[in-house]
């Protein structure tokens, strides 16, 4: 079982930046892809970032040119900066990973708890 611990929301005025973590831990021999989503009310939950274990990343349309997602792969956490922040960013945010407890293992997919950005003055 992997758990997930996510950090760094909050209220943000428009403009600003804010950075989110999303550490894994428990029973952990490989993460694979890593990724962000985000859930406004009313709307469909949408694909933000998301870094493979090798770097490599992509953005979703609506933060592209505004956020950077990052990944510490011995620390096995992942991270979100957002920049020039916009009313329309404020969702809950949730940090997705893939992952396999054990060698050859099955990959499942686990969510974290979500937390608020809101972006208002």
């Amino acid at each position: 079982q992997v758990q997930l611990v996510e950090s760094g929301g909050g209220l943000v005025q428009p403009g600003g930046s804010l950075r989110l973590s999303c550490a894994a831990s428990g029973s952990i021999f490989s993460i694979n892809v890593m990724r962000w989503y985000r859930q406004a009310p009313g709307k469909q939950r949408e694909l933000v970032a998301a870094v493979t274990r090798g770097g490599a990343t992509g953005y979703g349309h609506s933060v592209k040119g505004r956020s950077t997602i990052s990944r510490d792969n011995a620390k096995n956490t992942v991270y979100l900066q957002l920049n020039s922040l916009k009313s329309e960013d404020t969702a809950v945010y949730y940090c997705y990973v893939d992952a396999q407890s054990v060698l050859a293992g099955p990959i499942m997919a686990y969510w974290g708890q979500g937390p608020q950005v809101t972006v208002s003055s």
